[in-house]
């Protein structure tokens, strides 16, 4: 058994174009490893190339060319032994709204081969598990969205599966929920002894959960790594200024370049973006320089690197711009 769950590796993807139009590059030559038992966060902007990867690695779509290779098992070759060793909890809801949550369940498990002992056994253990047990015999369709969220979860890992993917986990949560989503991914590891392959649009949960990330944008991976290594990379301190009227943004920008130890300046919506070597000691400098510019400040911050400014630095854009 090799030390990795998930390999991909030159993985290339396209899709027909349409009405004589060009095809559509969706994966040009996308490659990372994921060690075993570690939750591994997948990023980057909407057509970056993040949904065509899960596909493949699922066995939903073909790569056009390259290596998938899930829990030593090479996907394009035994598509079928793949499926018995994976969960997959998509986007949209996989309950069914009309059937109570254990019969969710152990209906789930029956699909994925469990006798009928063992799918009773195994969903009072996740109704447990998943605090959902009060809930158990009651219509899904009366739950909360973070207790069908939970449930989706649950059912991914009704079988016991080596790897779970998780696209878009907390989308839609409440902030109570998506806490209570977030403890539960982390416990995944250490309790299910699964390795989760993580989406989100959210980086302060890449940032909690993910013990390895990739930040992927026009089918390529730009960065692969730990979120302290990818942080620890950009020197100095963050500075983001909100402007009261971000048709100033270039105009500002382009005045606050000027100030001695500010670099990188790059301008969001109405956020102005630097980084600065001693950012207490620079951003006095910056609100003096914006205020000869005649730019009005609703607000400014300092503070150490964090995934967005990774982001940034490698994407050009904030992912809250796109996502």
């Amino acid at each position: 058994m090799s030390e990795h769950a998930l390999r991909a590796e030159g993985l290339h993807k396209s899709y027909p174009g349409g009405r004589g139009r060009d095809a559509v590059r969706a994966l040009d030559g996308l490659g990372f490893e994921v060690p075993r038992g570690t939750v591994f966060g997948l990023l980057g902007p909407n057509g970056a190339g993040k949904s065509t990867t899960v596909k493949i690695l699922t066995t939903l779509t073909r790569a056009d060319s390259g290596t998938a290779v899930v829990d030593d098992i090479d996907v394009a070759r035994r598509p079928g032994a793949v499926r018995a060793r994976i969960g997959l909890v998509s986007q949209r809801p996989s309950s069914d709204p009309m059937a109570t949550g254990r019969e969710n369940l152990v209906l789930a498990g029956r699909i994925q081969g469990l006798s009928r002992a063992e799918a009773r056994s195994r969903a009072d253990r996740l109704l447990d598990r998943f605090t959902l047990g009060e809930a158990a015999d009651r219509l899904v369709k009366t739950w909360s969205g973070g207790m069908s969220r939970k449930l989706d979860v649950a059912i991914g890992l009704i079988h016991r599966p080596a790897v779970l993917f998780l696209d878009e986990p907390t989308t839609g949560l409440d902030p109570h929920a998506r806490a209570e989503m977030w403890a539960e991914i982390d416990r995944l590891g250490r309790e299910e002894e699964a390795t989760v392959l993580l989406t989100t649009h959210y980086l302060d949960e890449a940032d909690r959960l993910a013990d390895t990330l990739a930040i992927v944008e026009a089918g390529q991976v730009k960065v692969h790594g730990t979120p302290e290594e990818l942080k620890s990379e950009l020197h100095g301190d963050s500075i983001v200024v909100e402007l009261v009227d971000a048709g100033q943004g270039a105009r500002a920008a382009t005045g606050i370049g000027a100030v001695p130890g500010v670099r990188e300046v790059s301008v969001t919506d109405s956020a102005l973006r630097a980084r600065a070597d001693g950012g207490a000691r620079t951003v006095p400098l910056v609100l003096a320089r914006l205020d000869e510019l005649g730019v009005a400040v609703s607000s400014a911050t300092v503070a150490r690197p964090s995934l967005d400014d990774v982001y940034l630095r490698h994407v050009g854009r904030s992912l809250g711009a796109v996502a």
